[in-house]
């Protein structure tokens, strides 16, 4: 399972001249990173001296954050799965017409799974970005950079898993789907458009505070 790789092994796997891991595990790991983040500035805040009025608050999105941690974490396996199927249904047989028309059908079975696998991480880290704005602008004070840092790692993976399914439903015969995929995908970009950059400037504007 290579979420039981450890850091090194998985880095060295990533660089390697292979398919697999690749920019949909990187997203899924970068998604879960960002969700662990949050929930460092959620324990770093729940029972502190200054936040009793949030500390409930920011129980409730400990939760959530972790929740989507293991999600996002067991999203890592699914994207080679996924690239996986797809390698193999091109590499079936193709030297006659029936096998080719097998292969032409696992393909288009493979693509649409491959598909799902990084819409599913986007959705994942579109919350992750929510979850961040929340505990940058009430979170433990000393903890807001590493709320905007799950802000902005949340938003790189999104924008990484909305790519792979650009690039997945470019070769999908069927437009029906295509068009659904592609509604989803643009509709969760457009209601996390600007989010990172305004979470950005929270914490910048909350951290001058500790210069005062």
């Amino acid at each position: 399972m290579i979420n039981e790789v450890p850091l090194q092994g998985f880095l060295d796997e990533l660089a390697a001249p292979s398919a697999t891991p690749g920019g949909g595990s990187t997203a899924a790991i970068m998604g879960a990173m960002a969700a662990a983040l949050v929930s460092m500035v959620c324990g770093l805040t729940a029972g502190r001296r200054g936040y009793a009025a949030v500390e409930n608050e920011m129980k409730v999105v400990l939760a959530q954050a972790e929740s989507l941690r293991a999600r996002l974490t067991s999203m890592i396996e699914e994207d080679v799965r996924a690239y996986g199927a797809v390698m193999g249904a091109y590499g079936l047989a193709r030297g006659t017409e029936a096998e080719r028309g097998v292969r032409s059908e696992a393909i288009q079975a493979a693509l649409a799974e491959a598909t799902l696998a990084p819409l599913a991480c986007a959705r994942a880290c579109a919350q992750v970005m929510a979850l961040a704005r929340i505990v940058a602008e009430k979170g433990n004070l000393n903890a807001a950079g590493e709320a905007g840092a799950a802000a902005l790692a949340a938003h790189a993976a999104l924008r990484s898993s909305a790519l792979n399914v650009y690039i997945n439903t470019g070769n999908i015969r069927d437009r029906g789907f295509v068009d659904s995929q592609l509604a989803e995908i643009d509709g969760i970009m457009l209601g996390c458009r600007g989010l990172d950059a305004t979470v950005f400037e929270l914490v910048r504007s909350r951290l001058s505070q500790l210069a005062q």
